[in-house]
């Protein structure tokens, strides 16, 4: 499993967690693409807003591997602001291929696309 060095590890004074320290035993937890509701708390939101930042800091255009990014926060990104880079793509694995859809991801979080000097995951907005 790649670890991503310098990616992030949480939400800074959260407990959001964006990595995993070590592979599962069991294999990999698959991909899903999971519904992100309206209601949500400010602070899911938040944390929203802080990995869509941390990824686009991080990886820009480029695609990357899912290595040790969490699957549960990935899952709440899938199919919209994050696809699979790859066509042989395969959910349940560390080496499989995604991409952020800019596109897709500026429309939704597009707070996240300003300078990392101007954003503050802590602003009530999101």
């Amino acid at each position: 499993m790649l670890k991503h060095r310098g990616f992030p590890s949480r939400l800074t004074g959260t407990d959001f967690h964006f990595t995993i320290r070590r592979d599962n035993k069991k294999g990999p937890t698959p991909l899903i693409r999971r519904e992100r509701y309206a209601d949500r708390r400010p602070a899911d939101r938040r944390a929203d807003a802080g990995f869509i930042l941390a990824l686009w800091t991080h990886f820009g255009n480029e695609p990357f591997e899912r290595g040790n990014l969490d699957s549960g926060r990935l899952s709440w990104f899938f199919g919209r602001e994050v696809i699979a880079a790859e066509e042989s793509f395969d959910p349940k694995s560390y080496e499989a291929m995604l991409a952020i859809n800019e596109p897709v991801a500026r429309a939704n979080f597009p707070d996240a696309f300003v300078s990392v000097d101007e954003f503050d995951p802590d602003d009530e907005e999101y």
